[in-house]
């Protein structure tokens, strides 16, 4: 009697469609667990340096004159400050990702291909809050007071350890606060800079009108320097055919020349604009 063999399963892959509202999909490779766990002990240590600092300063000037039950209070409102602004702030500039994300590689970005909004950054890392540094900070009061129990202190351990184990248990890796707050962290391209892709560009670029460099914002520019970093033939083509329909300008064949003279001429009209104080951030912004 023969028992049926198994069929081998595939590998399971990191790598997940990120369709951008033009319908370019960017193939998006998911950070890994560990690159985020690494991320966040970044992070962590750079807070924690940034809060002894400030607590020696501040202690330093106000000592002598402030009492020291007051003192304490302003340092957890000063450390609740710093770790909730610190995720929020990084991540919403334009790269997406604290100090600790850009060392390993990775930043974060909303799953359905559109910008990443403050709405969606600030759900995500008030989760953390819930997730870990609220058991902890209650169990560091408890230690502090001398009155910690071990059943307590378990249940914040525990806590805390279900919500720091949760992305190895779900295929895209998500925490709870990127499952509210309908987000990835995905490795960031470590290819050439937005510097090097200008100068990549021919000396006899093309010229494009007003209206066909108002059509795109900060976002766009953005993909569009994803597009050509990736250099993948079928996305090149349909970001040029999307450009060019919208521009109502004429298909002459070389869509990645194309792109890069887009990409130069755009990325020059933004910085002009940043220059007056107009800043865009995208198609939809006025």
């Amino acid at each position: 009697m023969r028992w049926p063999r198994r069929r081998a399963r595939a590998p399971a892959t990191m790598r997940r469609r990120f369709v951008t509202p033009e319908g370019v999909d960017l193939r998006l490779e998911l950070g890994p667990a560990g690159a985020r766990a690494g991320a966040f002990v970044v992070d962590a240590l750079l807070m924690l340096v940034i809060l002894v600092l400030a607590t020696i300063a501040i202690g330093y000037l106000l000592l002598s004159s402030v009492r020291g039950e007051v003192f304490a209070i302003l340092w957890l409102l000063g450390a609740f400050a710093l770790r909730n602004g610190w995720f929020t702030l990084f991540e919403l500039g334009g790269r997406g990702a604290t100090p600790g994300k850009r060392l390993l590689g990775l930043r974060v970005v909303a799953r359905d291909g559109a910008r990443l909004t403050a709405g969606a950054v600030i759900a995500r890392n008030a989760m953390r809050e819930i997730e870990v540094f609220l058991p902890l900070s209650f169990l560091g009061m408890q230690t502090a007071q001398g009155v910690a129990d071990t059943f307590l202190t378990l249940f914040a351990l525990s806590w805390s350890g279900i919500f720091l184990f949760f992305p190895l248990f779900n295929r895209d890796r998500l925490r709870v606060g990127d499952l509210v707050a309908g987000t990835w962290v995905v490795r960031s391209s470590r290819a050439r800079l937005a510097g090097d892709l200008v100068q990549a560009a021919p000396a006899d670029r093309r010229v494009f009108s007003d209206a066909a460099l108002n059509l795109y914002g900060i976002h766009e520019l953005q993909t569009l320097e994803e597009v050509l970093r990736a250099g993948r033939p079928d996305a090149i083509e349909t970001v040029a055919g999307i450009i060019r329909a919208k521009a109502d300008m004429p298909d002459d064949g070389d869509d990645r020349g194309f792109l890069s003279d887009y990409y130069v001429a755009l990325c020059a009209r933004l910085e002009q604009r940043l220059m007056v104080g107009q800043r865009r951030e995208d198609k939809h912004a006025a």
